[in-house]
């Protein structure tokens, strides 16, 4: 069947087609898919090889056999949209009214989506930072918007304020914040954040961020919402998923919090997208946010150990390496050992030590991606004997 008409131009304009009209494989399929096939160890995916916490988990299995597997409530769950308020309460001082403020999605990613597609229509133009969640691009180009990027640019990652100020514009109708950073770990300073603030309220922009890796710091690193900032709250959609923080990627139970005329904008949408998802798993990242300060707090050193052994090992494989302050992932520069193609890297890295990463480029506009070509992202959410593996592994690079 051929596509046609407006939805083909609007799949090519997102990148979602190629020139012969095919659908696109993602950056992180085509990954995982080589890793599967060849059996390499697969860093390139930021998914964890270990279970998620029990409470978590046996709250789910209760659900399941008590028979709640049924449709929920559109706006999702009380108890989990009352956890989610709560859990903006206790860590940032923010107060979102649970039935009114708060939108229970299909993981960060449908919330993310049904946010651009309700605030965006034909030209209006959308900030993000470069590079970037490849879906934000994707769905700028189905609400045929226009996408402009501020770079990041290594060591720190951090943009150049006065980029920023150039890019955003009378037409900027959203500011997409990624903070922490994915691919590249980084975490925006205050400065940054009030200046993506000040910007907004100048040229009436909203403000969308995504913080999924928001219980993810290191080394004295700490997380601040941008709706926390003065200013921000009345305009900001903040978006984040129990996916991260509870080891649970597949249950897909995100959420997002806003003034109530926004909820109900994206609301609008959403509901023609998955309507309602994961009935026995809402319950359960409900419980999940209700763990002690404990849980929060040996969730990040436990991932900053795995972070450091994986940077030990892809230094002594040869790599520069950019240590995230955040997240999931470790940012790798091929170059000093002789690569200057991440993406061809990539490609052959199962073959040349048995590992697979994913391409920095992978995360910028063709027209960029240049700038971020020697670059690699590692994941390292996995087992402290996967990573050791990995580490030795990785190791045959050496010149």
């Amino acid at each position: 069947m051929t596509v046609h008409g407006s939805w083909e131009r609007a799949a090519r304009g997102a990148l979602l087609l190629d020139p012969d009209g095919s659908a696109r494989t993602t950056i992180f399929a085509e990954m995982s898919a080589l890793a599967a096939r060849t059996g390499a160890i697969n860093l390139g995916q930021g998914f964890p090889d270990y279970p998620g916490p029990a409470e978590v988990l046996e709250v789910a299995q209760r659900e399941i056999a008590a028979g709640n597997n049924q449709y929920p409530p559109g706006r999702g769950i009380a108890s989990l949209r009352e956890a989610i308020s709560e859990h903006q309460r206790r860590f940032y001082g923010l107060e979102f009214d649970a039935d009114r403020e708060v939108l229970v999605t299909a993981g960060a990613t449908e919330a993310l989506a049904a946010t651009i597609l309700a605030l965006i229509d034909d030209g209006d133009e959308v900030v993000t930072f470069e590079p970037f969640y490849d879906e934000y691009g994707a769905c700028i180009g189905l609400a045929r918007g226009v996408h402009k990027t501020v770079p990041l640019a290594a060591p720190d990652f951090q943009p150049d304020l006065d980029r920023l100020r150039a890019t955003v514009t009378d037409k900027t109708r959203l500011i997409v914040v990624n903070t922490p950073h994915n691919p590249t770990g980084a975490v925006f300073s205050r400065e940054v954040l009030e200046t993506i603030v000040d910007l907004a309220e100048r040229h009436d922009a909203y403000i969308v961020t995504d913080e999924v890796y928001e219980h993810l710091h290191y080394d004295g690193s700490v997380h601040v919402p941008i709706a926390t900032l003065p200013g921000a709250r009345e305009r900001t959609i903040t978006i984040s998923s129990g996916g991260k923080t509870f080891n649970t990627t597949g249950w897909k139970i995100g959420w997002l919090t806003a003034p109530a005329p926004l909820v109900d904008a994206v609301l609008a949408v959403k509901q023609f997208l998955t309507y309602v998802n994961g009935s026995p798993f809402q319950p359960a990242i409900a419980a999940g946010l209700s763990l002690p300060d404990e849980f929060f707090a040996s969730l990040a050193s436990d991932l900053a150990g795995k972070r450091d052994l994986l940077a030990g090992g892809l230094r002594a494989a040869g790599f520069g390496v950019t240590l995230p302050r955040a997240g999931y992932f470790i940012v790798a520069d091929a170059r000093p050992l002789g690569f200057t193609d991440g993406a061809d890297l990539c490609r052959r890295l199962p073959e040349l030590a048995g590992v697979v990463g994913v391409p920095i480029s992978a995360f910028c506009l063709p027209e960029n991606a240049d700038q971020y070509s020697p670059l690699v992202r590692f994941a390292f959410c996995k087992r402290l004997d996967v990573l050791e593996e990995a580490s030795q592994r990785l190791a045959s690079l050496t010149p």
